[in-house]
């Protein structure tokens, strides 16, 4: 212990050191990233200020965009500045700061996607209780219960055990990553794996085994209905199934992944997925498959423009 070095600071690698790839790498994340803050910004905006929208369905589709904002905020600010920095380093409480953001907002959305699978659940199998299960009290107390389910099962076990890094202080990646962060420790692990392995069961397989057993019901359901009330069922659901196939694929693919065959390249670019992409697609999906977002979308874009020239 007395020959240890104290690490002060973390040295994120990236992606290149060539000028060319990074400023091409500039220009597409930043792109990405401008969609993905003006996206979720006129969806957040638009459920706001149209009462019609004021329902469970569009009050989750508000945390979900608000948490899209904050997500991708977390790490792609700090990706566009070190793409053209040549000391690519961030303090240790930077770091800790990153990883317990995203490990937090990462895994309320997962519990988010469920509640909106389950809204959709009710909305289409159960349309008769659809007030009194979903009323507005209810839905607080679900909102409620994710946030704090997520701090206790995400946030609150690591801050009793922290990581004890050793003398290593590189991560191969553009972010600080739970898996690249848990290489750097001096302790087991496997123990440290174990512990990941159980709280991705909780927070991607067992969400995700939730959400599919409630789109089975949903389609058994949808499958009786009229040609008309069939095609407006799966109109409203299949932006939600997208989401989720997007989101938790490439969550599970990272997080259930044999360790001998992990690898920081493959973390690295499977986190782009669903840290930058999916935060952009997810106001992009729901408002080419929503009605009601497009013409509340024309509306506020006609009152803009008419401000404008008074």
């Amino acid at each position: 212990m007395d020959n240890q070095t104290i690490i002060t600071e973390i040295i994120l690698l990236g992606f290149s050191k060539d000028l060319k790839i990074n400023a091409v790498l500039f220009f597409l994340f930043l792109t990405i990233y401008m969609i993905t803050i003006i996206g979720n910004s006129l969806i957040i905006c638009i459920i706001l200020t149209n009462s019609r929208l004021h329902v469970p369905m569009y009050f989750f589709l508000c945390n979900l965009s608000l948490m899209d904002f904050c997500y991708s905020s977390t790490a792609v600010p700090r990706l566009l500045a070190d793409l053209f920095s040549i000391h690519r380093t961030i303090s240790i409480l930077a770091c800790g700061t990153q990883l317990y953001i995203i490990l937090f907002l990462g895994g309320t959305e997962c519990q988010l996607l469920v509640l909106m699978a389950y809204d959709r659940y009710i909305a289409i199998c159960r349309p008769l209780h659809y007030p009194i299960l979903m009323r507005w009290n209810v839905c607080y107390q679900l909102i409620a219960f994710v946030w704090i389910f997520s701090f206790m099962i995400y946030i609150f076990p690591s801050l009793l055990v922290p990581l004890k890094l050793c003398n290593r202080n590189q991560i191969n990646h553009f972010m600080c990553e739970l898996l690249a962060v848990t290489r750097l420790t001096c302790e087991d692990i496997h123990f440290n794996e174990m512990g990941i392995f159980s709280i991705s069961f909780v927070s991607l397989l067992l969400p995700f085994v939730l959400i599919l057993v409630s789109y089975v019901c949903i389609l058994s359901s949808v499958l009786m209905m009229r040609s008309a009330g069939r095609s407006k069922a799966f109109s409203t659901c299949s932006s939600h199934v997208i989401v989720v196939i997007l989101f938790f694929g490439t969550g599970m693919f990272s997080y259930f992944g044999p360790s001998c065959q992990y690898s920081s390249n493959q973390d690295k670019y499977t986190s782009i997925f669903y840290v930058i992409i999916c935060p952009m697609l997810n106001p992009l999906i729901y408002s080419m498959n929503n009605s009601e977002v497009k013409k509340s979308l024309s509306i506020l874009f006609t009152k803009f423009n008419v401000s404008i020239k008074i």
